[in-house]
């Protein structure tokens, strides 16, 4: 994949290049490294996520505990009882996987907090490259490390309404 953003940089660059326009590049995890507000972002989700992983294994403590007393009670239990206390430990188990996908999941509650801490500081980000580039008369502006991609583009690079009117 990074081979694949590079090479389209090169391209956009080779273009760019060719078209004498102005082209910057930019490191935008230097820079965000760089903001003591995005380090205090990232100290605050490291801590909330440090207590949600202490809880979840808090819970897989308690089920293996269940699980050691089932195997301890097993030949004092009928047989009915035995299958009760394992539906509990499954129950459990399934209870804690939700827990575990809902704070660490792909629209968990993590990626709800990093949207909420890192998001502000990112567009103030964004915005500085914009004005940047504005004031300097920078047409495209590419991260450096290709994470990002094309990080500004002044609309007069954009050829979609030409090549849709070739098209039709």
């Amino acid at each position: 994949m990074k081979k694949l953003l590079f090479s389209l940089s090169l391209a956009v660059l080779s273009f760019v290049s060719l078209s004498a326009q102005r082209v910057a590049v930019v490191d935008i995890n230097l820079i965000l490294e760089s903001m003591d507000d995005y380090t205090n972002a990232q100290l605050e989700l490291d801590k909330v996520a440090a207590g949600w992983r202490q809880e979840i294994a808090k819970e897989y403590d308690e089920i293996k505990s269940m699980f050691n007393r089932l195997q301890a009670e097993k030949v004092l239990l009928t047989s009915e009882q035995q299958l009760q206390k394992e539906e509990e430990i499954i129950s459990k188990e399934k209870d804690v996987r939700e827990l575990q996908k809902r704070r660490f999941g792909p629209e968990g509650d993590l990626f709800k907090k990093r949207q909420e801490l890192v998001s502000p500081i990112q567009d103030k980000v964004y915005f500085a490259i914009e004005d940047y580039a504005d004031d300097r008369g920078y047409e495209l502006i590419l991260d450096k490390n290709g994470a990002a991609g094309i990080l500004f583009a002044s609309d007069d690079l954009d050829k979609t309404s030409e090549i849709i009117k070739r098209i039709k």
